[in-house]
């Protein structure tokens, strides 16, 4: 809010781009995740594994690499794998009519985590949270009954989180690069289908590569 003018001449493109893409692309991967969904999270998967050697290097640009930053990898990890067990446990099917506009808001409220922590996926928050299917489905049919309490929650979310990572990274960047490596990796487990020794696995590893390639492009 200091400077106005500047920032919305660099927000306002990237959320019309992201609002662009999000409309564009919802059918899309709709269409994929139900066609084949084991290649589209073996492609999930290469674009998280892709990402980590970046979030390594920025993790120690500051300071010097400590063996002690491995325990907040091993922490948050072993906290992701938790929570995805928990997911897996406690996960039902159901509609985007049966959700609690309250759940929503909360929903739209940790994906901004994914928008703003870098490394952290906004679509696995939501996968784990259950409700990423009916998000797709929403998107795809803008059916805002669910988009709007999400978006709620999204910006309420996103003024929260940038304070709050801003804090970390200027006071513990290391730690909180760690800490978000080992969330990142834990966070697989929610998209991994499990491997098959024929084609489809052949496929699978392919897919893998395929978006090792396109995380490391960009």
């Amino acid at each position: 809010f200091k400077n106005i003018k500047y920032n919305f001449k660099i927000l306002f493109p990237l959320a019309l781009g992201s609002f662009v893409g999000i409309i564009l692309f919802g059918n899309i991967l709709k269409y994929f995740f139900y066609a084949y969904p084991i290649q589209i999270k073996f492609i999930f998967i290469g674009l998280i594994l892709g990402s980590i050697p970046s979030l390594m290097k920025e993790s120690t640009s500051k300071t010097k690499f400590k063996v002690s930053y491995i325990l907040y990898l091993l922490f948050s990890l072993a906290l992701g794998i938790f929570l995805v067990l928990l997911e897996k446990n406690i996960s039902i099917n159901i509609s985007t009519t049966e959700f609690n506009i309250f759940f929503l808001i909360l929903s739209g409220f940790l994906m901004a985590a994914g928008v703003i922590i870098p490394g952290v996926s906004s679509t696995l928050i939501l996968m784990l949270l259950g409700v990423y299917d009916a998000y797709l489905l929403s998107i795809s049919t803008l059916y805002l009954p669910f988009l709007i309490p999400i978006g709620i929650g999204l910006i309420i979310g996103s003024i929260v989180f940038m304070k709050l990572t801003k804090y970390l990274l200027d006071n513990y960047h290391a730690p909180t690069f760690f800490s978000i490596i080992g969330f990142t990796l834990g966070s697989i487990l929610v998209l991994y289908p499990g491997f098959t020794f024929d084609i489809n696995g052949i496929i699978s590893i392919f897919s893998l590569i395929l978006g090792l390639c396109i995380s490391n492009f960009f």
